[in-house]
């Protein structure tokens, strides 16, 4: 192990440690420790790290800003890869009546929007204001709200594999609602979207907007308690936090956790929370509707690493684990922007 973890210092050119604890890097503050942490320089240094780990045969998973993640207490038995805030430098592209705009997986979400709006841009602050996280897990999530998602502007995406760096247009992605499809065990290094600027009246309106937006969000959802943000998807024509309150969940606990006293579809951490106890409310809110309503929920949020217990068949579908690949090709190569 200690050859590989030098080895990995020389490639990543950045933070290589053993059984980092990760319940402080995700929002819900649960979950156990990574076998290996590694933060690459940049997108080259992530190649390279990508072919050391193939060829060491250890498997790897991407954690950014930790929303919408639940490590299980077991944790994950691999190398975590963060990308870091700095990865990649932003890029400003002229268009005719807009721009795009390129930025690292890193960055976090409120620099994304603070960067178009200084650009004079709108449609993305309506709906991306207070979403917590990075850009990268904008794109993975298709992060969104009512107002509009993250396939609205998304243009192209840049991945690494242990092979090199490869843009994909965002028509590959078959993104969808909370759903985004990346190719097996790559990781997402930019984001190029395209932003429309707008008129003085236009972005006056727009931050308007978002100040009631954010007013509601405060009224209505636990933001000053860890979380993961919203648990469950939305069934098509309802409201996942209006059914688990039907079935009678609104501030029920398990061990440290408990279904939001202010919104249902939001699980907090009271203090003292195991990822065990949080799944333990998951389960109970799906069961218990499909009870109730016949409704079959399904987690927004993704269970990553080893649980213990292990996951019932329920949540096999919404389990993650660290991924395994070989390289693929004699040499790192990097395509041209689509």
């Amino acid at each position: 192990m200690s050859d590989l973890i030098e080895t990995l210092r020389k490639t990543s050119r950045g933070e290589v440690s053993e059984q980092v604890a990760l319940a402080s890097r995700t929002s819900v503050r649960v979950g156990g420790a990574a076998k290996l942490l590694v933060r690459p320089r940049d997108p080259e240094s992530l190649v390279a790290t990508l072919g050391v780990l193939a060829d060491a045969g250890v498997p790897w998973f991407t954690l950014g800003g930790g929303a919408n993640t639940i490590i299980g207490d077991g944790g994950i038995d691999g190398a975590v890869i963060r990308i870091a805030p700095d990865f990649c430098s932003d890029e400003i592209e002229e268009l005719g009546d807009g721009f795009t705009v390129t930025m690292g997986a890193g960055a976090p979400s409120g620099r994304f929007v603070s960067l178009v709006r200084e650009q004079n841009g709108v449609g993305l602050a309506s709906w991306a204001s207070g979403i917590p996280g990075t850009v990268g897990g904008m794109v993975a999530m298709n992060a969104g709200t009512p107002s509009g998602s993250m396939a609205d502007c998304l243009e192209a995406v840049e991945v690494a594999t242990p092979d090199g760096l490869t843009w994909l247009g965002a028509d590959k992605l078959k993104l969808s609602y909370r759903h985004c499809e990346l190719p097996r065990g790559a990781i997402l290094t930019r984001a190029r979207c395209k932003i429309r600027r707008g008129s003085e009246a236009e972005r006056a309106h727009e931050q308007r907007a978002v100040r009631l937006d954010l007013d509601k969000r405060r009224s209505s959802q636990p933001l000053t308690q860890p979380n993961s943000g919203s648990v469950f998807v939305n069934p098509l024509g309802n409201f996942a936090g209006r059914l688990i309150e039907a079935a009678g969940l609104k501030g029920a606990r398990r061990g440290g956790a408990q279904i939001s006293t202010k919104h249902a579809n939001f699980i907090v951490n009271l203090g003292e929370a195991t990822a065990n106890d949080v799944v333990e409310l998951i389960l109970l809110a799906m069961r218990s509707v499909k009870n109730a309503a016949s409704i079959e929920l399904h987690p927004e949020v993704r269970l990553v690493g080893t649980f213990t217990p292990a996951l019932p068949p329920e949540l096999h579908a919404f389990h993650r684990l660290p991924v395994l690949l070989a390289r693929t090709a004699a040499a790192p190569r990097k395509e041209t922007n689509p």
